[in-house]
C-alpha cells in the first residue's frame, strides 16, 4: 500500500509570493545560507516552513 503524500502544496503558503523580477513564484521565506543548503539537499516530506495562508482571516483583521 502505498503511503498518500501530505506534504502542503506551496500555493496554499504564506510565504509563496508572486516575484515581479523573475516573473515567476518563489518562496519568501528568509533562510541564511546554511539554513538554504539543509532545505534544498534533505528531501523533506513536508516544508518546515510551511503557514497556511489564509485570506479570509487577513481580510477579518482589516474590518
Amino acid at each position: 500500500m502505498q503511503k498518500k503524500n501530505t506534504a502542503p502544496l506551496c500555493e496554499n503558503c504564506e510565504y509563496y509570493d508572486y516575484d515581479e523580477q523573475y516573473e515567476m513564484y518563489i518562496c519568501t521565506q528568509n533562510m541564511d545560507e546554511d539554513e538554504m543548503s539543509r532545505f534544498l539537499h534533505a528531501g523533506y516530506r513536508q516544508c518546515p516552513y510551511f503557514k497556511f495562508y489564509d485570506e479570509y482571516k487577513s481580510v477579518q483583521k482589516q474590518n
